[in-house]
């Protein structure tokens, strides 16, 4: 019973608490965009690691003013917690993996797509192992035809948590590199093809 009312003051509290340190981040650093002008109309995969995704909707918000997504995120109760921290960024979710509930969770990031949704995606969430592409972005790219832009953040001042995925946090007062790619087409590619392109385009500015 403890446990219970714990996590439901936890799910009330903690959400609006991490959206104000995020902007309280974002404003204290200075930003550089190594990014596409634009990127296409039609709705787009955005991909990151896991520990880079805290940061993330702000890049999002250069390429979409009105934000118009849904972010794939585990139905665990830490997944809760980010689910409800992004909605104060406008963004929706589909709650599920692609470890567990695959299929189901597929089925609605297709249909998210088809219906004009862009998605993001962490292809090596939700439990790892770290900086390995899962299937599950390939499946969505290569069944909606849909172009995968690949992102990341990298801050030159940061605390990185001992987690699976190296969480990693921002410091105040440094400077925030966003990087994206342009669309990337894995239609016509083989799945491993396909991962090792995402898996490389992703390291690519790793420290």
């Amino acid at each position: 019973m403890a446990k219970k009312l714990f996590r439901a003051l936890a799910l009330l509290v903690v959400p609006f608490i991490a959206s104000l340190l995020i902007r309280l981040l974002y404003a204290t650093n200075k930003k550089k965009f190594h990014s596409p002008y634009s990127v296409s109309d039609e709705p787009i995969i955005f991909a990151c690691w896991h520990g880079e995704l805290l940061m993330l909707p702000y890049l999002y918000a250069k390429y979409r003013k009105i934000p118009h997504a849904k972010v794939l995120i585990s139905s665990h109760f830490d997944g809760m917690l980010i689910s409800k921290t992004i909605k104060y960024f406008g963004l929706g979710t589909i709650a599920g993996s692609t470890n567990r509930n695959a299929t189901r969770v597929l089925i609605q990031g297709i249909s998210a797509i088809k219906d004009g949704y862009d998605i993001g995606i962490t292809p090596d969430g939700p439990k790892g192992p770290r900086h390995e592409v899962a299937d599950g972005v390939i499946a969505i790219a290569q069944k909606t035809k849909a172009k995968i832009v690949l992102v990341k953040m990298e801050p030159t001042k940061y605390w990185q948590l001992n987690s699976w995925d190296k969480f990693t946090i921002p410091k105040p007062f440094g400077v925030l590199n966003y990087y994206a790619t342009a669309p990337i087409d894995v239609s016509g590619m083989d799945v491993v093809s396909a991962k090792n392109l995402i898996k490389e385009g992703l390291l690519k500015h790793e420290k």
